[in-house]
């Protein structure tokens, strides 16, 4: 993500949108060339959604780093559970990526990609949306204690299923104001 923002001056987008505004793939495509698979990059149709034929043939040349990193199983081959938050003030909002500037509570307290409880396919822009009034989704579920998340400054740590809704929700957001900790007291 961050080798994306310093080409680019922002993070990808949640997904490769069509020129009509469609998502088509995920961002997962968009990180190819910079996590060493521009060759699977360049295979791609761009313009073409995950799931057609040319596209979803691609499917199973899913990069290692998309897997658990304790190869948990998923329920459907190339599948992966580190997906991102869509919508309101999540560090994924819209067809055009967001500056690592504008996440005004800091970096290392707002999360980029976490392990959701369920998997989507690596290549289909399929994101946890969220609504800063709604339910929040389902996550983690190999370890009891916790899930994963990979937060903005490039750390990685376990979040424990303990820590209050509030300040997961506070970690979605880039720019809410909330001081968030991730410690569980």
């Amino acid at each position: 993500m961050h080798c994306y923002a310093d080409v680019h001056g922002s993070l990808p987008a949640a997904a490769i949108y069509s020129s009509d505004g469609k998502p088509l793939l995920s961002w997962r495509v968009a990180l190819l060339p910079y996590i060493e698979r521009k060759h699977l990059y360049d295979q791609f149709h761009l313009d073409e959604p995950w799931d057609s034929p040319h596209n979803l043939a691609l499917l199973p040349q899913m990069p290692t780093i998309f897997d658990h990193f304790h190869g948990r199983a998923t329920r459907e081959p190339h599948t992966t559970y580190y997906r991102v938050f869509v919508g309101p003030g999540a560090a994924f909002e819209g067809p055009v990526g967001v500056s690592l500037k504008d996440f005004k509570d800091g970096t290392s307290s707002t999360f980029l990609i976490v392990e959701a409880g369920d998997a989507a396919p690596w290549t289909q822009p399929d994101e946890l949306p969220f609504d800063p009034k709604g339910p929040l989704p389902t996550l983690g579920g190999y370890f009891q204690e916790g899930f994963l998340a990979a937060l903005a400054d490039g750390s990685v740590r376990m979040v424990s299923m303990k820590t209050p809704e509030e300040a997961i929700r506070g970690a979605i957001t880039r720019s809410g104001g909330e001081m968030v900790s991730l410690d569980v007291p």
